[in-house]
């Protein structure tokens, strides 16, 4: 089978396994795939193979009755089709691509600004989306994992999560959203949360708190205690499970219980800056024992 045959055929799909087989062992066959690739986003017309050959064969014809023989160049067309595949899809991106986001790592944090001048805190294993094309129009947002928020005063200002939505206009609060746990902590101004088609005002030092689907009814906190921002985690009458999986996002670790009740509420804290330390803060208060092997941490009842 001819190189162009097999070309056209590729593109169209219509490769068998042989001819493929054959075909990945020529050394054109990665700038094909790269083609392939990125004019996978772009609507192309179907490559008609027989249109094509009887095409080509007349163009040879005429040229030979010419007394000239033009010789089908397949590596400057592989090169030309490339070129021309790469500008097409950097120019989708440029001006068809208007979505942000900022994503943190375990046991990392990011401070960043958004375009009206809102700060923003990124807690450790979480991520903030949101369309920069829309933003002068609905400062709209969506969260997943855990932000501080300092807002600047303007248009309505919207936190989206996958179990409650956030609202102000100007102020500083704290929203975390982690698997079956939400909480909203308003540390300026006022926020509106809207959970279930309920909405809550809360004024500075409330708190919003949703665990496994029901409120919480504890609904003050203090303003100046310690937080994430400081390296410094703390909970008030909160079911271990909770507790432990902030120190799998703030140090990377896996944890593992033994004959542990998870379900135990905890009240307390852990500093971000020492595991052992962190450690301690939890399981001696909660009479638990824990054993760190490389980036595993077993945790276990005394005498087990």
């Amino acid at each position: 089978m001819e190189d162009k045959n097999d070309l056209l055929k590729w593109l169209n799909r219509e490769t068998s396994d042989e001819d493929l087989v054959r075909l990945k062992e020529t050394d054109n066959f990665k700038t094909l795939e790269k083609i392939a690739h990125y004019s996978a986003q772009i609507e192309t017309p179907k490559v008609d193979v027989k249109e094509a050959l009887a095409a080509l064969k007349i163009k040879t014809q005429n040229s030979s009755k010419k007394g000239k023989v033009l010789q089908f160049n397949f590596k400057q067309l592989y090169k030309y089709a490339a070129a021309i595949v790469v500008l097409f899809a950097t120019s989708y991106f440029l001006l068809f691509n208007n979505t942000a986001s900022f994503k943190t790592e375990f046991a990392q944090t990011k401070t960043f600004n958004l375009p009206d001048n809102s700060e923003v805190v990124l807690n450790a294993n979480s991520k903030i989306i949101y369309s920069k094309k829309d933003w002068e129009k609905s400062r709209n947002l969506t969260l997943e994992g855990e932000a501080y928020f300092k807002v600047q005063k303007g248009k309505k200002f919207t936190v989206n999560t996958a179990i409650g939505e956030v609202t102000v206009l100007g102020t500083q609060f704290n929203v975390k959203e982690r698997a079956n746990y939400f909480e909203v902590k308003t540390f300026e101004g006022l926020v509106s949360v809207t959970y279930k088609g309920k909405e809550v005002k809360l004024p500075r030092g409330t708190i919003f708190k949703v665990v496994n689907g029901a409120i919480d009814a504890a609904n003050t906190f203090d303003v100046n205690e310690k937080s994430w921002l400081q390296k410094e985690s703390n909970f008030k009458s909160i079911a271990l499970r909770f507790v432990l999986a902030e120190i799998e996002n703030q140090f990377e670790y896996t944890i593992e219980t033994k004959d542990v009740d998870l379900d135990i509420l905890y009240s307390g804290g852990f500093t971000h800056t020492d595991i052992n330390i962190a450690l301690q803060s939890i399981t001696i208060p909660m009479q638990l024992s824990y054993k760190i092997d490389g980036k595993k941490i077993t945790i276990f009842n005394y005498g087990t």
